[in-house]
């Protein structure tokens, strides 16, 4: 690394030190330096929570629709289908219980980084008061069963199920379902809610499965090997060397927890993320039960429109999110003082987290090793108070990879630039698939008209209509961020996309229509959108270092359709709500019952 000039502008100091750190982290294989938790790490992917001995009669039915997913996304379209008067309707998950993500996700430490009363839907029908302003995956995940409760969705539930196989039969104008559990499923309508966190992955290193300690991915925590519980003090770690692989939002919250439970942790860093200030605490029941009716949805928009460069009249959120993403420094400017601008803008914003670093952390070399170097639309940004003091802790140990990543993994530990660190535990928080291919996040790939499978017609990239209707899959609607949406708080997202899903089916039942897709036209017309939208950050994007956000970096062909609408979401909201109020479902192609 070059030694700073005292007499250089910082911003173009910060220039050179993001080119440098980018490319120490570029490689060739873009997402696929990571692997899916299958042959010998099937069982990462096994449910720890549920009960193995749990067995039931196959169900055959014939319903207007089966929902495959019991996180947030399934939650809210079955909420909103019942508010519009559609009864009939299955839901599908492998997992035992509703919550999705949250169901999953019991690490220590776990919550959600998103204000509780803008990321907790159905606060209003429910009447429920988080406890915290940003609440504990505990609490989160015993809120999705009071929605289960409160919504009549048990009733409605197939769990500890896995879709086999989605078949179109273009004669009947159903989808025939049959799953894990013998099931047999015709349904009218196929909606696809495996949200936008589901699928766990796992980094391609060298001897990975040669590794004789105990190891998990955080998604499946082992209290087994850790003790405790989601809301109990790890208690079997005291003798136990632990290794974590990964530092995004995961690692910031599980790290201080492995800090207070194990005699030495090794927290192994490719990219440090950037960690601001979380501040949290209990709700203000007087203020909470102030709240005048339609609150929610005012404050989701709200914190939406903070976090996009938006700026409402009113911050009613004022958190970290808001101060750090006031200002869309990511789109190009319209001339070159404003580009300079927003880049002076967005640098000192990352200054100020960087100078955090120093401030709270005491060894200089690990305080420098700690520092993000890049935009702060680069990666998600994460707030948390107790991250960055761990490394304090004379037995918590930071092995900075230069962005390189792990070299390899031993029977014995994991070793970077030659130097084997022997482990008794590792735990990887590697995080989740996000614009890989539909199908293999799903777990199964849905059969069209035909016999053309999605894998088969989206050989170079999705091809849909807002990222919800597809060409060839009649009846089929997509709850999923490729080519549709994307926010700060995935629930504002999902809340949207649900509405309109279940908008869209309780329509085509109601006027008798047969099937309805998108028309390849109106795809392309779509993906024209999404095009224009990505240019204006193409820039700022190609600069990053490599994410999930920009796919890796990679030269996967398949990046060009995999978008997302890159624009604010409350833009992507505003083209589903044109849409809806135009007459006759426009790019798409509709059958009558009876034509």
């Amino acid at each position: 690394m070059t030694e700073p000039d005292p007499a250089a502008d910082p911003l173009e100091e910060a220039r050179a030190r993001y080119r440098e750190e980018r490319a120490k982290r570029l490689r060739t294989d873009g997402l696929d330096q990571f692997q899916q938790l299958r042959g010998e790490f099937a069982e990462f992917d096994r449910d720890p929570f549920a009960d193995p001995d749990f067995t039931r009669d196959p169900v055959e039915r014939d319903v207007d629709v089966v929902i495959v997913g019991a996180g947030f996304a399934g939650m809210l379209t079955a909420a909103r289908l019942r508010e519009r008067g559609v009864e009939d309707f299955l839901i599908l998950d492998k997992a035992g219980d509703f919550g999705g993500t949250w169901y999953w996700n019991r690490y220590p430490g776990c919550m959600c980084d998103v204000e509780s009363y803008t990321y907790l839907p159905l606060l209003e029908e429910t009447g429920y008061m988080p406890s915290m302003k940003y609440a504990g995956a505990a609490e989160i995940f015993a809120y999705c069963q009071v929605i289960g409760k409160h919504f009549d969705l048990y009733p409605r539930a197939l769990f500890q199920t896995i879709v086999d196989t989605a078949t179109w039969d273009d004669d009947a104008a159903r989808w025939v379902v049959h799953t894990s559990r013998g099931d047999v499923l015709h349904a009218r309508f196929l909606v696809t809610a495996g949200g936008i966190l589901s699928k766990a992955k796992l980094p391609g290193i060298p001897g990975i499965e040669d590794f004789q300690g105990d190891t998990f991915h955080t998604s499946r925590w082992d209290y087994g090997v850790t003790g405790g519980g989601p809301t109990e003090e790890m208690d079997r770690l005291g003798d136990k060397r632990v290794g974590i692989i990964g530092t995004g939002a995961t690692s910031v919250q599980v790290v201080p927890q492995l800090a207070r439970a194990a005699r030495e942790v090794f927290v192994f860093q490719r990219t440090p993320s950037a960690v601001g200030v979380r501040d949290n605490g209990p709700t203000d029941e007087a203020w909470f039960r102030s709240l005048e009716p339609g609150w929610q949805a005012e404050r989701i928009r709200n914190f939406t429109e903070a976090v996009t460069g938006k700026h409402p009249d009113r911050n009613l959120v004022a958190d970290g999110w808001t101060e750090v993403m006031w200002d869309d420094t990511q789109s190009a400017g319209a001339t070159p003082e404003e580009a300079e601008a927003l880049e002076r803008s967005d640098f000192d914003t990352m200054e100020a987290i960087r100078r955090r670093v120093d401030e709270v952390v005491e060894d200089p070399t690990t305080a420098e090793a700690l520092k993000p170097w890049y935009g702060k639309h680069c990666k998600r940004v994460c707030f948390h108070d107790e991250y960055l003091p761990a490394f304090n802790e004379p037995h918590v140990h930071l092995v900075d990879t230069q962005g390189r990543g792990v070299e390899r993994v031993t029977a014995d530990g994991v070793v970077v630039d030659g130097v084997e660190y022997p482990l008794d535990v590792l735990i990887f928080a590697s995080g989740f698939e996000v614009t890989t291919d539909l199908d293999q996040r799903l777990g199964f790939d849905p059969v069209g008209r035909g016999g053309v499978s999605m894998s088969g017609r989206w050989h170079d990239g999705a091809h849909t209509l807002h990222g919800v209707l597809s060409a060839e899959f009649p009846n089929m609607c997509m709850i999923s961020i490729v080519q549709a949406g994307f926010g700060t708080n995935f629930l504002h997202f999902l809340s949207e996309s649900a509405g309109h899903v279940s908008w869209l089916i309780s329509t085509c039942l109601q006027d008798d229509i047969r099937t309805i897709e998108a028309t390849p036209e109106a795809e392309e017309a779509w993906h024209a959108v999404l095009i224009s939208e990505a240019v204006k950050i193409a820039d700022y994007s190609i600069n990053c270092t490599p994410g999930y956000y920009n796919s890796e970096q990679g030269n996967n062909p398949k990046a060009r359709r995999n978008l997302t609408y890159t624009g604010s979401l409350v833009d992507y909201v505003d083209h589903l709500e044109r849409w809806r109020e135009q007459p006759g479902f426009p790019g798409a192609r509709v059958v009558h019952d009876g034509s």
